[in-house]
């Protein structure tokens, strides 16, 4: 397998506000980025978001060491969490819908085809592959082409989430 390094980041102007992602990757000499912005998601949508297109772009199973300054993001799938959540139909213990199940379907889908190590890093602090994925979601959440984040926006509809 491909040894891949990922760094992710998401970044977001209040909380739900205009949000954005970027990623890092790297593969021997060759080095790729990839940014997103949104109109309206959260922080830790946009943190979801970087993992599932750093992801995505492999076209066959490789060998990742993924970055994250995101604590829900590395002990969500470490912790085992997320798929916990997924087994009880996306209800927490507690009983309570899971916050994101549309991303985190995604990314257990995708992490599954991938041997992936996780490894938290303080953000803005001295990982130079961090503070890179900070700048270009910062810049992505600032840029002119701001996609919809359906997935948020739907779910905040009260016809979707049952109350009519």
């Amino acid at each position: 397998m491909t040894p891949v390094t990922i760094y992710t980041d998401g970044a977001c102007s209040g909380n739900p506000g205009p949000g954005g992602y970027g990623v890092l990757m790297q593969s021997g000499k060759h080095q790729k980025e990839l940014a997103q912005g949104y109109r309206r998601t959260t922080n830790n949508r946009m943190e979801l978001m970087a993992v599932i297109a750093g992801l995505s772009i492999l076209t066959r199973p490789c060998t990742v060491t993924l970055y994250s300054d995101s604590r829900y993001v590395v002990d969500s799938i470490e912790k085992g969490w997320a798929k916990s959540w997924k087994s009880r139909g996306w209800m927490k213990a507690d009983k309570q819908p899971a916050s994101n199940a549309d991303l985190w379907a995604r990314a257990l889908d995708l992490l599954a085809k991938h041997k992936v190590k996780l490894v938290w890093v303080k953000g803005h602090a001295s990982n130079a592959g961090n503070n890179r994925c900070d700048e270009i979601a910062v810049a992505a959440t600032r840029s002119g082409n701001l996609l919809i984040d359906a997935g948020f926006e739907s779910a905040k509809k009260p016809e979707a989430a049952g109350l009519l």
